[in-house]
Formats: structure tokens, sequence, C-alpha cells
């Protein structure tokens, strides 16, 4: 075993990694508040009108971040869910679940300004469309996540259980992203796609990054405030 695994090994304790994550929560914080900052400046102010939608567009510099945040927070909230199963280590399920939250609240931001681009859009609050359904079924794999260890007095059982059900859900993740190429919905295709130029105005597309980098980066932050208490509670 390397002397640089065995530091990784070192970090993994949650005794250790306490005082880390307060110093990386505090950092990814304030880039968080700046990059918001940002990022409003540039969709609000500076990025075009766009020529079919007006300013009802401007919407989706919260929304289309929010939905990216919602599938990417699922993921890896899966990830340390397995982690944790597969070699019992209390520092992931922690991270398991301090990502839930956070995932449960960007899913109910895309769902909630999806539904007030939709009306000026579309012409109606909600459809039962393919994408804004899967995106529901997120929503109630996130709630039925912490209701399950919730309800669950011992703390293992609770996280083993919550596990399985991360792991299960994460077939919906696909589900979302693929839905409007696999069935004729309402919802427009991806306006950003790594094999495809974009279909938007530099600015926007720039607007729309710097929104994700900041919901990023708050992500990161308020998951380790959370970890932190978690670690504290479990002392």
């Amino acid at each position: 075993m390397t002397a640089q695994s065995v530091k990784w090994f070192w970090y993994a304790s949650p005794q250790t990694f306490y005082p880390v994550a307060g110093v990386i929560a505090r950092w990814c914080g304030a880039a968080a508040a700046v990059l918001c900052a940002a990022g409003l400046y540039i969709g609000l102010f500076v990025a075009p009108t766009d020529a079919q939608q007006g300013e009802a567009y401007r919407i989706i510099f919260i929304h289309v971040p929010a939905a990216w945040m919602s599938m990417f927070i699922y993921v890896v909230m899966a990830f340390w869910a397995a982690i944790g199963l597969a070699f019992n280590t209390r520092l992931s399920h922690m991270m398991a679940s301090a990502l839930a939250p956070t995932g449960a609240l960007f899913t109910f931001i895309a769902l909630w300004t999806g539904s007030f681009w939709g009306k000026p859009t579309w012409g109606t609050w909600w459809v039962w469309d393919a994408r804004l359904t899967s995106e529901l079924i997120l929503l109630f794999l996130y709630f039925g996540f912490m209701a399950l260890q919730a309800a669950i007095d011992d703390r293992r059982r609770a996280e083993r259980a919550g596990a399985l059900l991360a792991i299960v859900g994460v077939v919906n993740v696909p589900i979302i992203y693929y839905s409007v190429q696999w069935w004729n919905t309402l919802h427009q295709g991806a306006s950003v796609s790594l094999t495809r130029a974009p279909s938007m105005a530099a600015t926007m597309l720039t607007g729309m990054l710097v929104m994700a980098l900041a919901f990023w980066m708050y992500s990161i932050a308020v998951t380790l405030l959370r970890v932190r208490c978690l670690i504290l509670e479990n002392r």
C-alpha cells in the first residue's frame, strides 16, 4: 500500500474529515455567491432577448442548471450509497444522506421554474410530459430516500435500505435525459450537447454555465456542512 493511498484512507475517517470539510465548505460557499451574482447578471442584463420566447426565456438561467444538478446529485448520491453498501464506510453513507436534501431542492426548483416557463411557452402550467413526469419521479425518489432512512430506527439498517433505493433509482436518470428523444414530448430538446455545437448565443450559454458552476459550488458547501452536522450527531 502506497503512502498516497494511506493518506486517502486517513481522510475517510469522519473525525479527520470534519475540519477539512469545514475549510472546503467556506471556500465553496464564497465561490457560489460570486458565481451566482455573475451568472444572474449575465442572464438578466447581458444575454440578448430571445427572438421567439422574448424575455420569458430568461428563466432558463435558473431552470436548466437546476435540472442538471438534480440529476447529477442523484448519481453522486447513489455512488456514495453504493460505496457505503460495498465497504460499510460510515462517511460514505453520511455523504449520501447529506446530498439528498440538496438534490431534492434542485429538483423542486427545476419543476417549479419549468412550470413558470411552460405557462407562456405551452399555455399551461403542467402537462404529463415524459420529461416532466420522470423529473417528478426523481423528486419522489429523493423524498423516498430521506423518508426511508428516517422511518427505520436502526442506523445501519436505515443506511442499507436507503442505499438500495438510491441505487435502484439511478435507472430514472437516463430516462429523464433521453425522454425527449425516446418519446414525442412537448419539452424541447437539449440546447447544450457534448456532441454538437450549442444552439444558443454565446452569452446565453456562458450565463447558464456560470450558474451551473454556482449551483455546483453551493451543493458542495451545504453538503459538507450537513456532513459535519451528521458527524457531530453520531459521535
